[in-house]
């Protein structure tokens, strides 16, 4: 099946919104199962991010981790039929990505019980970053996201420091070198320079620059964009289109100091 960037615009979920269908989620779940039956589901990604957050308006799609029995998906479906829902509207498909990780539900945190037996559980904070990190998606939000986290925190006085952020990256995927590499030298230079917010807007302007790049693309050459390689695409992309990037400056950074380095370490 051919990757398409531009199959997410479709829908907007926002954090009143998100409220209102997990309520009927529950309701629904209730009604075919019974109290006897209680789900749980941990959000994940854009919709945890609006949940704890308050600088992203939307998200295209609710990314859950799903602990329930099998009649879930009929409750999920009976919702979207009702409300016109795009037809993923809440989904793991999550689970197939680098990102994820059964420990997620380990460090999850509690946010609402619907209907007494629909519990609902997020990702917040630097386990929120270190999912970010690990996906790293140049022509997502999620080194916006990152940003947004860290700006907000140290606005309301709860700063996260470096040491946080890598033992989150360290709890859920067992190694700091887990990450891609650019996403290790990005949030370094970040965590360096500081000024969350600034970078937020310029980032956040770059990613849907790319993103608007790769549509083009995909539009111009069918089939040509796969989960593959739409990573390496989008880099090249953003690069070619701006060279003095401050999103391609913060991956690449240190790349000169990482090789002196590494040459003193082996001797050279």
């Amino acid at each position: 099946m051919r990757f398409e960037i531009s199959s997410d615009l479709r829908f907007e979920f926002t954090k009143e919104n998100i409220d209102i269908y997990l309520k009927e989620l529950g309701k629904e779940y209730r009604r075919q199962r019974g109290k006897g039956m209680p789900a749980e589901l941990i959000l994940i990604g854009g919709a945890s991010v609006l949940i704890n957050y308050g600088f992203r308006n939307m998200t295209t799609d609710v990314d859950a981790v799903i602990q329930a029995a099998s009649g879930m998906k009929d409750a999920i479906n009976a919702v979207r039929d009702r409300y016109g829902l795009p037809n993923h509207w809440l989904n793991d498909d999550f689970k197939n990505t680098s990102s994820y990780t059964p420990k997620l539900i380990e460090f999850s945190v509690y946010y609402k019980t619907f209907s007494n037996v629909l519990s609902i559980r997020t990702i917040a904070s630097e386990y929120l970053i270190a999912m970010k990190l690990r996906s790293g998606r140049q022509y997502k939000s999620d080194l916006s996201d990152v940003l947004g986290i860290l700006a907000e925190h140290e606005k309301e006085g709860t700063p996260l420091s470096m040491k946080q952020i890598r033992k989150a990256v360290t709890d859920l995927y067992g190694d700091w070198n887990s990450l891609p590499n650019a996403s290790q030298v990005f949030i370094e230079n970040v965590m360096e320079n500081s000024g969350f917010e600034q970078l937020y807007e310029q980032i956040t302007r770059e990613e849907q620059e790319t993103k608007e790049l790769l549509i083009q693309l995909e539009e111009n050459y069918p089939g040509i964009i796969t989960r593959a390689n739409v990573n390496g695409i989008a880099e090249n992309l953003q690069e070619k289109a701006d060279r003095a990037s401050i999103l391609a400056r913060l991956r690449q950074k240190k790349s000169v100091d990482t090789k002196i380095t590494d040459e003193k370490k082996s001797g050279g």
